[in-house]
């Protein structure tokens, strides 16, 4: 089994990918995780220090290499889906799940956890709002490729168990 975890920022990939890896027994990688230890130094330093070119080209190979394994759920970076043809690399190797809850739980999650990340620390949230429809609008291309597509903002274990087959 090979599963690709899917969506924005606050959609809920890494809290899901824990539980659900640790349910289905498989390797779990926060891929964001991933680079930050690989690199050393944190995503918005990466950014600033390197630029986003280096980080969506590191991001692309540590994708691959992880998924060079058997079995995995990797929960992706927001923007993964939308570089380096991954969308495509992820259909081709495993299931595509893209959780999609609604831009206010999504926003509301975000705001209480600003601090955190770089790319929001500074916006209220009438901005924040804004930033997460705008941002969303350009990745829905990409999103829209997936397997599956959670769009809820209830979700619990079985809506994964019951709405993917992951013999």
């Amino acid at each position: 089994m090979k599963i690709f975890l899917l969506g924005f920022m606050g959609a809920g990939k890494s809290y899901w990918g824990k539980q659900l890896a640790d349910v289905w027994g498989l390797p779990f990688y926060d891929l964001d995780d991933v680079i930050v230890e690989t690199e050393e130094m944190a995503i918005s330093d990466i950014f600033a220090a390197k630029g986003e070119d280096y980080f969506r080209e590191k991001e692309s190979m540590l994708l691959r290499e992880l998924s060079r394994q058997d079995k995995f759920l990797i929960s992706c970076g927001g923007g993964t889906p939308c570089f380096e043809n991954n969308m495509d690399f992820m259909n081709e190797r495993g299931i595509t799940i893209w959780i999609n809850p609604s831009v206010p739980t999504m926003v509301e999650r975000l705001s209480r956890k600003k601090a955190k990340r770089p790319l929001i620390q500074d916006l209220d949230d009438e901005e924040l709002a804004v930033f997460v429809e705008r941002k969303l609008a350009e990745r829905l291309p990409f999103y829209q490729q997936s397997m599956h597509i959670i769009a809820s903002d209830d979700i619990s274990l079985e809506t994964f168990t019951k709405n993917i087959d992951h013999a």
